[in-house]
């Protein structure tokens, strides 16, 4: 069983900047890939950026962050990042953690990120 905590939401304006966190932890062998969702009210969760092991070169973003957000991973602690720059009103979303650990998918609680002025 793996427990992802998410940290890092909030209200941020317009341009503006945060950083997601999300830590793994419980008993599992490996991580294959961690990443992060999303979902507007009334939309369909959405990836929004995704790392393997591979490292920079197993990257995926969803289109519309391409350039603004970006996704690390400290693979010693089994933490994941989403630095979101130069934030729009359009990113406001809960933000999902997702791993696949031993072949398998858990969920994070989610944590809200809301871009207004």
């Amino acid at each position: 069983q793996v427990h992802l905590v998410e940290s890092g939401g909030g209200l941020v304006q317009p341009g503006g900047s945060l950083r997601l966190s999300c830590e793994a932890s419980g008993e599992f062998f490996k991580i294959y890939t961690m990443a992060w969702f999303r979902q507007a009210p009334g939309a369909r969760r959405e990836l929004v950026a995704q790392i393997g092991n591979g490292g920079d070169g197993d990257i995926l973003y969803k289109d519309s962050v391409r350039g603004r957000f970006s996704i690390a991973r400290d693979s010693a602690k089994n933490i994941v990042y989403l630095d979101m720059n130069n934030l729009k009103p359009e990113d406001t979303a809960v933000y999902y953690c997702n791993t696949n650990a031993d072949l398998k998918l858990y969920w994070g609680q989610g944590t809200q990120v809301t871009v207004s002025s």
